[in-house]
């Protein structure tokens, strides 16, 4: 088979032109799968490998550099099938690597998970015994009882605690906006690209703080995020090529969203204090 990968690919395309379904879509379906079935036999990372990827690239190139005439009255360009035919490439390369991939995240959603349910219980602990020396404070003087009252509240509503939980999860959600631009940019599954859009979403959520303490321009750019978060779903659903597009623009509208100035100014004022 590693032989005949270049005349696989090839009789693939003439039969998917044959049919009428000769699109880059169908170019990436037809590498990726002929890439994969070879792929197996050999290491990743491997100089056999590397040559698997040139010829199914060099069989698309081929395959089209020829017909230039054709491929313009399509509207399309070369470039447009040798992207596809990398892309399908990558992906089938690395469709195994992908499959661990999902493992691991699996594994560490379900760490995270079990850290956050510690955390919740440290800190319902912590809640108790505040409460029971807050209790005991009655039977003080009243000045005592004060400094008591005063050094519970400052505990409990501490301020640099909360931004800490807020800078934390902007951080998580921005890893996951990056995680899902990798996979979709070096084939993951469509699956893996919407699990990072979720998680993105879910720590956004925690990170978003309510809409009365929000400047203007702050809701606005928190509005185009959760527009972005809609539409890469929605984009990726439907198997758009634009998905790429759509996440990275995602990405750079986190990047300018959680370094917004209006949290910043009350961040410093929190740290002086």
């Amino acid at each position: 088979m590693p032989n005949n990968i270049k005349q696989q690919i090839q009789a693939d395309l003439q039969q998917a032109k044959e049919t009428g379904q000769l699109r880059t879509e169908r170019i990436r379906e037809i590498v990726k799968s002929a890439v994969s079935q070879v792929a197996s036999e050999f290491k990743q990372g491997s100089s056999e490998v590397r040559t698997l990827v040139r010829d199914a690239v060099s069989a698309v190139i081929e395959n089209f550099q020829e017909k230039g005439s054709e491929l313009k009255e399509k509207g399309t360009e070369l470039k447009d099938e040798v992207t596809a035919s990398i892309e399908g490439a990558l992906e089938g390369i690395n469709s195994k690597r992908h499959e661990s991939i999902a493992q691991t995240q699996t594994d560490i959603k379900r760490l995270q998970a079990q850290l956050d349910g510690e955390e919740e219980q440290l800190q319902q602990e912590v809640d108790v015994i505040l409460a029971e020396i807050e209790e005991t404070s009655k039977e003080k003087p009243a000045s005592t009882k004060t400094a008591i009252d005063s050094a519970i509240n400052a505990l409990k509503d501490s301020e640099e605690a909360g931004l800490l939980k807020k800078r934390y999860a902007q951080l998580q959600a921005q890893l996951a906006i990056v995680r899902a631009n990798l996979a979709a940019r070096y084939g993951g599954r469509n699956m893996e690209v919407q699990d990072y859009l979720n998680e993105a979403k879910h720590w956004y959520d925690k990170a978003r703080p309510q809409a009365e303490s929000m400047a203007v321009q702050v809701e606005e750019k928190r509005s185009q995020l959760e527009d972005k978060l809609g539409e890469a779903g929605t984009s990726l659903a439907r198997k758009e090529r634009q998905i790429k597009q759509t996440l990275r623009e995602l990405l750079l509208t986190a990047a300018d969203l959680f370094k917004d100035k209006e949290p910043a100014n009350k961040e410093r004022e929190t740290i002086h204090k």
